[in-house]
């Protein structure tokens, strides 16, 4: 009974850490881009978004897909004790890597001018130009971290994260500011200080990109080198010697990573694809090229770069559950991959549900507080878009749980059928109702809500797993409108006694997450068990049984 209670959670365990790492990651991250933007302005900002979703797009294709593949395979592998293959399949994965990795940097290298004319952002050339060694960079990163994460731990994708982070954000901004100050010089001669310090700056931003993949490499190959040692001693000591050809591994490889590959590409093309046909239509409906850059940068750099935060959580928490799945339906335990499903879902939505509901409460203030941006331009478009968070949220982990239970194809069809609605969706509202950059903020977050509908679909179809409703949905969706009230009052008197947003957001802020915190509890939102099976779970009970939230 025990071992199977841990088997059940310690995914989401692995799931927490992995989850705390890309917050910390993307919290440094979202400090970062703070001073970032006050360099580049939202002109620079257009050219680093336009050179990041080409970039995104490249390395998807490339590498996106190594991590979950390469786990996928290492876990089954390792669930039947075989981990002379194992080694096999690390070896390929890596040639495997290379090969794909130069290919995609040299697509980005030759086709940078052609990708960025068509973007209409013909100067953030120099930050595509600057990304193409990365895609190499983090093609054999992905198969490392793929490595760590089906041998069922998450803490060396987790530190190397955080490496990464930290080694970006110092760079990128030194290199910003340095580029962007080169710039102003190359622009006074050409005609065009501005246009040219943006561009420039923007590419010193992506150098940063490059330094971090490339920290976060070295730290992963030490760790990798460091634990073959003891992982060959097991392998000399394995009685059944029964290993794969490198033809076969290959194969097998490539067939696991196309589904994954196509649902990826599909699910993350729609950024590229949206600013693509908002850029033309907005030039064709006679905007001037500054303004429709403008406000894209303004989405990109700022409502994206928020909202993207709690995602990471859903992702970090998918990544886990892939490889515990597959172990669980390899070993035929559906039971527990039903329990799993179940849990990893209940977790996000006690997380997503509340981040929605604050971050459309506070826009304005959270924006001001990070960009000292109070334009309500930017403010309208986080209100507007603040359901992204919670849609897109659920459907990256669901993408996660159809892979997981190697319903590969499910995830790519759901995204095919979610990108043409919502292409129609963005059409229709700029031509038909003018909303320019609101056009897309909708439609982006119409593209997250298909894509749950039609994952959650296809789990009750495929994995007979149906979501229990009261605690997962009902519960948390109530108690963040609560909290919500509670952040808009407390901000509100906050400003009226201090006068500063910088003292009434984070305090709004911490009140509205205990509030939330009471009432989960209080509704019986999380059980003893649960709050049992997370991180420090022993410490989180006796807190609450001492305030009498729990019995």
């Amino acid at each position: 009974m025990g071992k199977k209670k841990e088997s059940n959670t310690s995914f989401l365990v692995q799931g927490t850490i992995l989850a705390a790492a890309s917050m910390i990651s993307r919290i440094i991250g979202l400090i970062y881009r703070i001073p970032l933007t006050a360099i580049l302005g939202d002109t620079g900002n257009n050219y680093y978004a336009s050179a990041f979703k080409i970039y995104n797009i490249l390395l998807i294709i490339s590498s996106y897909s190594l991590p979950l593949a390469v786990s996928k395979l290492v876990s089954a592998n390792i669930s039947q004790g075989r981990r002379r293959n194992v080694y096999r399949i690390l070896k390929c994965s890596l040639i495997f890597g290379a090969v794909s990795g130069l290919a995609a940097a040299a697509v980005l290298f030759f086709g940078a001018e052609t990708i960025t004319n068509l973007m209409r952002t013909p100067l953030s050339i120099f930050a595509v130009e600057t990304l193409v060694p990365v895609l190499f960079i983090m093609a054999i990163l992905g198969v490392l971290r793929g490595f760590f994460q089906g041998l069922g731990t998450m803490m060396p994708s987790a530190m190397s994260q955080i490496l990464e982070q930290i080694a970006n954000a110092v760079m990128s901004v030194w290199a910003a500011y340095m580029l962007f100050s080169h710039g102003l010089k190359v622009g006074a001669v050409l005609g065009d200080a501005e246009e040219y310090a943006a561009a420039y700056g923007a590419a010193g931003g992506t150098i940063g990109t490059g330094t971090g993949a490339l920290v976060a490499l070295l730290f992963s190959m030490f760790v990798l080198f460091a634990y073959l040692r003891s992982f060959k001693r097991k392998m000399k000591k394995e009685r059944r010697a029964n290993v794969d050809s490198y033809g076969s591994i290959v194969k097998l490889l490539i067939v696991t990573i196309i589904p994954v590959l196509l649902s990826s590409t599909i699910y993350n093309c729609n950024a590229l694809i949206d600013e693509a046909i908002f850029k033309n239509i907005a030039h064709f409906q006679g905007y001037a090229e500054s303004q429709y850059g403008a406000w894209n940068g303004i989405y990109s750099g700022k409502y994206q770069v928020l909202i993207n935060v709690p995602i990471a959580i859903a992702s970090a928490v998918a990544a886990s559950s892939v490889p515990a799945l597959t172990a669980a339906y390899a070993s035929r335990k559906r039971g527990a991959a039903k329990r799993q499903i179940a849990t990893a879902t209940r977790f996000i939505m006690v997380i997503a549900f509340p981040c929605t509901v604050g971050m459309g409460v506070l826009a304005s203030p959270i924006l001001q507080l990070l960009f000292h941006d109070s334009s309500e331009l930017a403010a309208r478009m986080m209100q507007v878009g603040a359901a992204a968070i919670l849609f897109y949220s659920l459907s990256t982990l669901t993408n996660g749980l159809l892979q997981g239970m190697n319903r590969m194809k499910e995830p790519i069809k759901n995204a095919l059928i979610a990108l043409v609605l919502h292409i129609g969706v963005l059409v229709g509202l700029m031509l038909g109702f003018d909303l320019n950059i609101y056009a897309v903020v909708i439609a982006n977050t119409a593209f997250g809500f298909i894509m749950c509908v039609l994952n959650a679909r296809s789990i009750r179809r495929f994995g007979g797993a149906r979501q229990e409703i009261r605690r997962t949905f009902l519960v948390p969706a109530l108690s963040s409108a609560v909290m919500g009230v509670v952040v808009w009052l407390i901000y509100q008197l906050l400003m009226k006694l201090s006068g500063s947003n910088l003292l009434a957001t984070p305090a709004s802020i911490l009140i509205g997450a205990i509030v939330y915190a009471v009432l989960l509890l209080l509704l019986k939102g999380l059980t003893e068990q649960e709050i049992l099976r997370l991180p420090k779970g022993r410490l989180l009970v006796r807190i609450a049984k001492k305030m009498r939230l729990l019995r």
